[in-house]
């Protein structure tokens, strides 16, 4: 693969997860750590990506309350859309971050009477600026990574509730593995987001689906509802279907 094939295949990467292991880059693209290291390293000095410890961030994540050009920006809005119609007045929702979780939030009917727990700064942020709901920022060590509360405290906190709904966005899903992640901070936050509410539902652009991560964080039997931008009879969601998500 050429050098421009090469950052091409990162940056599509880093955009789709919002982050990426030097290591996993290494295995997929087969060449070398030190290879990957260089590309993020110009991919950085080009200001396309962060370059952190390891690997590598979206720049559009993290200073996402800034930016319009957010990645498959059109499709995360439908998303949205079909994740606001599960809101209903007095919910207590319990909310993960990521972009397609911000566009939700950025999207919600300012007539919606609700709470929202979020330990996401980036979505705290958006539901803030909602003039009727209320907004309950759960705190702790901030994940550079994913601009997220993390640890103890987080998960505490989380443990005393009982949430309505989780809305959780993903960074891979697949019929075999389920729900994975490469942040093992994340990961325990959010099986611990996933246990403290009745309904579960999982945000995903269809690009993320039949991928894989590092680590697990539950199976889809765990999983009520499953939201893409896609009808929710494409083909593509048969096999999610199949195994009793509910598809929107």
């Amino acid at each position: 693969m050429l050098k421009k094939e090469r950052q091409a295949y990162i940056l599509r990467q880093v955009s789709l997860h919002n982050s990426v292991l030097s290591a996993d880059l290494s295995a997929e693209i087969q060449v070398s750590e030190d290879t990957i290291r260089r590309d993020l390293n110009e991919l950085a000095e080009e200001g396309k990506v962060i370059k952190v410890h390891g690997g590598a961030l979206s720049k559009s994540f993290n200073s996402f309350y800034l930016r319009s050009d957010v990645f498959h920006g059109e499709q995360k809005k439908i998303i949205g859309q079909k994740a606001i119609s599960l809101l209903k007045d007095g919910m207590f929702v319990l909310s993960g971050g990521g972009t397609t979780v911000i566009e939700t939030a950025r999207m919600l009917p300012e007539t919606l009477l609700a709470t929202f727990l979020t330990g996401s700064i980036p979505a705290a942020y958006e539901y803030a600026q909602h003039p009727n709901s209320e907004v309950i920022f759960i705190g702790d060590k901030i994940s550079k990574k994913s601009q997220i509360a993390v640890g103890g405290e987080a998960i505490s906190k989380i443990k005393s509730v009982k949430a309505d709904i989780c809305i959780m966005g993903i960074n891979a899903m697949d019929i075999e593995n389920g729900i994975t992640d490469n942040d093992w901070d994340v990961v325990i936050l959010k099986k611990a987001m996933l246990e403290a509410s009745n309904l579960k539902v999982v945000l995903s652009i269809s690009e993320k689906l039949n991928s894989v991560q590092r680590i697990k964080i539950c199976g889809l039997n765990q999983i009520d509802i499953l939201i893409t931008e896609l009808d929710k009879d494409d083909p593509i969601l048969a096999p999610y279907r199949d195994s009793g998500i509910t598809i929107l």
